[in-house]
């Protein structure tokens, strides 16, 4: 723990000479993640050439993420707010869409002054276990150590927010509300902090209703008022993945009287990331910035 402190530390300060950067990715676990007893196959880029382009770009599909990783992207120091957003990229909890709903996400919240964390969880589902298991693991354990390290990271800890796109959105809502107690054996003093975001952004999340009852929401998103924090939601109505999600959720914020603002487009699909086109549904940064930035999660020191 004290070597990656120190890493953190001086990775930081290189960071503050030079404007915005990325930093060296750190280990979230220092041994083994929690539960993992399978050898996968090497960690790797799973785009086929027959994959559909986002936007006319392709995209990093990542697959046998065993070594889950935190990536920290400083702004530069004229334009840094203090405010840092955790980022969970989609992908069905079968790969990560690295670059899509990951690093350019880090590059956008740079550009208002937000520190973006990278979170590279682990994926494919383990067997036996509900698919969000492991990597709830992981974002419990990166809020916790992220928040550890406000100081070093120039960070305001009390405005640590977290984003997710699809099954990423899934994860961040389920942080959002299971976040009293640790999901796994507590390891150092950065897992006695609190995990729980002061802010959500969930973008087309997907898992967040059960269709088969309802649309009741799933078990794990347990929406009070004194749980669950406030939360910015986007998605279209064509969505393959079903506005439902979105819909409900916001619904059961709503009743539970949590601030939330929810954005629902007539066309957009799936999977845009912020890769911006002519539909208007491409558009929602902007409307996310606005609304962090009415709430005061913007506001510099």
């Amino acid at each position: 723990m004290k070597r990656l402190l120190l890493t953190i530390a001086v990775a930081t300060l290189a960071s503050l000479s030079t404007g915005a950067a990325e930093l060296k990715p750190l280990n979230l676990w220092p041994g083994k993640a929690p539960g993992d007893t399978n050898t996968l196959a090497a960690e790797a880029d799973h785009t086929k050439r027959t994959e559909n382009f986002v936007a006319g770009r392709r995209l990093i599909r990542l697959g046998n993420v065993s070594t889950p990783t935190l990536t920290v992207y400083k702004p530069a120091p004229d334009k840094d707010t203090g405010a840092a957003v955790l980022i969970c990229p989609g992908g069905g909890y079968n790969i990560l869409a690295f670059d899509l709903e990951g690093s350019e996400v880090c590059e956008w919240l740079n550009s208002i002054g937000v520190t973006g964390v990278l979170l590279k969880y682990r994926v494919p589902r383990r067997p036996g276990l509900p698919a969000h298991t492991a990597p709830l693991q992981d974002a419990q354990r990166a809020m916790g150590l992220v928040r550890q390290q406000a100081k070093e990271l120039g960070i305001d800890p009390n405005r640590l927010g977290v984003l997710g796109f699809s099954a990423g959105g899934h994860l961040a809502a389920a942080l959002s509300n299971n976040h009293t107690e640790r999901t796994y054996p507590l390891v150092d003093d950065a897992d006695k902090l609190s995990c729980k975001p002061n802010f959500a952004v969930l973008v087309y999340p997907a898992y967040l209703t059960q269709k088969d009852k309802g649309d009741i929401l799933t078990p794990e998103m347990t929406v009070s008022a004194t749980n669950t924090p406030p939360t910015f939601l986007v998605m279209a109505q064509d969505d393959p993945v079903r506005v439902e999600n979105v819909m409900f959720y916001s619904l059961a914020l709503k009743n539970a009287k949590v601030q939330a603002e929810a954005h629902v487009y007539p066309t957009g699909g799936h999977g845009y990331g912020l890769r911006r086109t002519n539909n208007p549904v491409t558009w929602w940064p902007d409307r996310a910035a606005d609304w962090m930035k009415a709430s005061g999660f913007l506001k510099r020191p």
